[in-house]
């Protein structure tokens, strides 16, 4: 007998190319002919702190007590030329995002949480508001190349000056609000027309270099009488050579942003394509510092992506003297909760994925300008829930420290961690897991 042949069916096969984002972005390009423009953060994955363990304490390393020997985890930022530096209870502070971008009533939920911790919180773009001054002990006021809203009398009401040269989303462009968010309040502070696109310069008008930005730096030290510590934010593209000239600059602190960092609205290429992970930044920003013989004298904030205990508990281990989140911080608030996931959908997405930020249309009344989507969000019950997250962010970080023996979050180490991939372990520079090989740095 002759059997006859009968083919397997064969099921569909997608892309890894071409995948079902990438066909759909095409589709949407070719209907508008406008590019993309979302909030939130990088999306891809890339290597991050998920890619290190800790070692703990065993036999060879001995552990602390935790009831009854204390892991400190204070910090003093602005050391080197301020009069008056800043003393923080935790090393997590609150990232600069901008009244515009966000409600009032969230930008005094931000002061209230960071105030309940000990920490500071930041302006953001577009000047100082009095919901977040008057509810922030510490607040740190960004001077960024739009200098809207910029005067010299919110510069020495402030505690801490930050120069912002690049953000992690989008290193090297500027930042966007659209009309939909140009409010009366907004544009008046800003000086802009009311319900216009805005967007901001992607250097600042008066200096190109970092020479210049010596001037500018010495011009600020002068306004604010030598009080204030100045910071320099700078996007991860170039870490060693860009923390190496901030410091030269004069910075007593410099805030690293990687490319999970998030932004209020900016070109999903952008987002996703320009700057590299913050895993890949932290180490060659420690490395300029400890040519310079900075390290630890200027400090080092390290922001984007950060999320929990763990995330803090690394980037303090390979350097970084306190870290900066923002996306975390609003969600902490109540930004893509489940309970308004009905009404997330009304407008296209579901909690968890509402990433449309730059429309003004937040359900929890957190990226708004709509007076009547802002009154949902209490700031006093938003800034409890942000003051739980900082506490726990806290504890965490203090576990991981005691179990590796240190009395002080800050005495965490490279030498701490290893590497669970190859990526990993050549970024961080730290071992391999279960070897001793540091990946371009050879055998022993």
């Amino acid at each position: 007998m002759n059997a006859t042949f009968s083919p397997v069916p064969m099921p569909p096969r997608r892309s890894a190319t071409f995948d079902e984002y990438a066909i759909a972005e095409i589709q949407r390009a070719a209907a508008t002919g406008i590019y993309d423009i979302r909030g939130f953060g990088a999306k891809r994955k890339v290597p991050h702190f998920d890619d290190l363990v800790f070692l703990g304490a065993s036999v060879s390393r001995y552990p602390l007590e935790g009831y009854r020997e204390k892991c400190a985890t204070d910090i003093v930022l602005g050391t080197r030329f301020a009069k008056k530096p800043i003393h923080l209870k935790i090393p997590i502070t609150i990232a600069g995002m901008s009244f515009g971008s966000l409600s009032a009533q969230a930008k005094e939920a931000l002061g209230r949480g960071a105030t309940q911790l000990g920490t500071s919180t930041t302006t953001g773009d577009g000047g100082m508001t009095q919901e977040e001054r008057g509810h922030s002990k510490i607040l740190v006021y960004q001077l960024l190349p739009s200098r809207y809203g910029m005067n010299p009398d919110d510069l020495r009401q402030a505690d801490a000056i930050e120069v912002v040269v690049g953000q992690g989303a989008k290193p090297g462009g500027g930042g966007m609000l659209l009309g939909q968010k140009i409010s009366p309040r907004v544009a008046k502070m800003r000086t802009l027309p009311e319900g216009i696109d805005q967007r901001s310069a992607c250097r600042h008008p008066d200096w190109t270099g970092p020479d210049d930005l010596t001037i500018k730096i010495q011009e600020i030290r002068e306004i604010t009488d030598w009080e204030k510590p100045i910071y320099v934010k700078v996007g991860a593209t170039r870490p060693y050579y860009d923390v190496a000239l901030a410091v030269k600059s004069g910075a007593d602190v410099v805030v690293l942003d990687g490319m999970q960092g998030g932004t209020a609205a900016t070109q999903e290429v952008f987002i996703e394509h320009v700057g590299i992970p913050t895993l890949a930044a932290i180490r060659p920003a420690v490395q300029a510092l400890q040519d310079l013989d900075m390290h630890r004298k200027v400090q080092l904030i390290v922001s984007g992506g950060i999320r929990n205990g763990a995330d803090v508990a690394k980037a303090l281990a390979l350097g970084a003297d306190a870290v900066s989140i923002g996306t975390a911080a609003l969600i902490a608030l109540g930004d893509n909760d489940p309970k308004l996931d009905a009404e997330y959908r009304k407008i296209g997405a579901t909690a968890g994925t509402y990433d449309d930020w730059h429309e003004g249309r937040d359900p929890a009344g957190i990226t708004t300008q709509d007076p009547e989507l802002a009154k949902r969000l209490d700031p006093i019950r938003a800034g409890h829930r942000l003051a739980n997250y900082l506490a726990v962010l806290t504890m965490e970080t203090q576990i991981i420290a005691r179990a590796c023996g240190k009395s002080h979050v800050l005495n965490l180490e490279p030498e701490d961690l290893v590497a669970l991939t190859i990526e990993a372990a050549a970024m961080a520079r730290v071992p391999l897991a279960g070897t001793n090989w540091i990946p371009g740095q050879g055998r022993d």
